[in-house]
């Protein structure tokens, strides 16, 4: 199973959020009206062409699937499934920002027009969008009995989309604490201890709401699955509080690697897949899931509306949650496996470094670990605007 332990892998794909970006797009649907770009159940379906035209059209992050070690331009499990099944996939690295990417396929989607993609992966939290907008279809679970069998049981059924009806984890992380144990002298259990003063001006965290907001209300005790309104202002006070007393060095996308590996950070908001590449050079850096929890994310494939080639896409997507798939693709990315079953079969390679992997628990979380994580409910259209205004401002964006 190849491995290729480029940082790169991590740092292009998660967030990076512009912010301001994603107010504006929500906002220009809002002034719109956002029901009125909303599709109705009955109008989200296209003749499907599968039987016919074996193939499909997959949008994707760069660097978010496995290729060959010796031809970049192969991947492995892509070339198995149209081995198998003789559909050819166009492959598309697209995706870099979700808003960007909202806004490159909105006006299609909200004038009842082909997208040209079958398929697509987005973060769960942009996911939550279309899924209100009614702009991606319900899959047929009996033709992806594989999903069914083996999606994990803490990913399967979102706030935003009960059951995972419509959408299925490509991959997933947690977003926890990572601080340089060397340089800090000392280890970190908790959300409070980044506002320690042997860390003032020594910590970051992310800049984007819907990446930083979670981990920092479990740290108050919070059940993020039902968070409120008031529950997000008790964050954002302590936040500015931190930031009015310099314990806070910036807020960062994924730049915050560079900090921490350098020394400027010590403790910092970090994403378990990051990590884990960090580790590979600087065993000193450290991951922790707080006591009192952190949130368990995912980036989630979907088949937007009038996709022609819908059951060739479920197809696919079934092919993915077979296990021994699904860990030749975890030993390539890195982030947590969607598919538990995955481990065992990882467990089993000849090769040791392979191997190794099975008891990684930023990739397959032990029981203690899966206790203290929980998926976050999503922000709502209603409730965006004005909690961004509001992060932006503390975050200086």
């Amino acid at each position: 199973m190849p491995r290729n332990p480029s940082l790169s892998r991590a740092v292009s794909r998660r967030s990076l959020l512009r912010a301001a970006g994603g107010v504006a797009s929500l906002g220009a649907l809002a002034g719109c009206g956002v029901r009125a770009a909303y599709v109705q159940p009955g109008d989200r379906a296209a003749v499907d062409l599968s039987a016919m035209d074996k193939r499909l059209t997959w949008s994707n992050w760069p660097l978010y699937i496995d290729t060959d070690d010796e031809n970049a331009t192969k991947r492995p499990t892509l070339d198995a499934f149209a081995r198998q099944t003789g559909i050819s996939v166009d492959y598309v690295e697209e995706i870099n920002d979700n808003d960007e990417f909202f806004g490159k396929i909105s006006p299609a989607l909200m004038n009842h027009q082909e997208t040209g993609r079958d398929l697509i992966v987005i973060s769960d939290w942009m996911c939550a969008r279309f899924v209100r907008l009614g702009w991606v279809q319900e899959m047929d679970r009996a033709a992806q009995p594989n999903v069914a069998k083996y999606l994990d049981p803490l990913l399967r059924s979102p706030a935003f989309d009960r059951g995972r009806v419509c959408t299925v984890p490509w991959q997933s992380g947690i977003t926890g604490i990572a601080y340089n144990r060397r340089k800090l002298g000392r280890e970190i259990r908790s959300v409070s201890e980044l506002w320690a003063s042997d860390l003032k001006g020594r910590v970051t965290l992310l800049s984007g709401l819907d990446e930083a907001f979670a981990l920092l209300m479990q740290g108050n005790g919070v059940d993020v699955t039902k968070w409120t309104a008031d529950d997000f202002h008790q964050v954002c006070d302590e936040v500015e509080k931190q930031v009015g007393r310099g314990q806070i060095r910036r807020f960062t996308g994924n730049d915050y690697t560079k900090d921490l590996v350098s020394g400027d950070v010590l403790a910092c908001q970090a994403y378990s897949g990051d990590v884990i590449q960090l580790q590979a050079d600087n065993p000193d850096i450290r991951f922790v899931v707080p006591e009192e929890g952190a949130e368990l994310w995912a980036e989630s494939l979907m088949i937007p509306d009038l996709a022609r080639h819908k059951a060739n896409a479920e197809k696919l997507i079934d092919h993915y949650y077979r296990p021994e798939v699904a860990a030749e693709l975890a030993a390539w990315v890195n982030y947590v496996c969607p598919v538990p079953a995955a481990q065992a079969v990882l467990a089993d390679s000849d090769d040791e470094e392979t191997a190794a992997l099975a008891e990684n628990p930023l990739i397959f979380p032990d029981t203690t670990m899966r206790e203290r994580l929980a998926t976050a409910r999503d922000i709502t259209s209603t409730e965006r605007l004005d909690f961004a205004k509001r992060w932006n401002v503390i975050a200086g964006l």
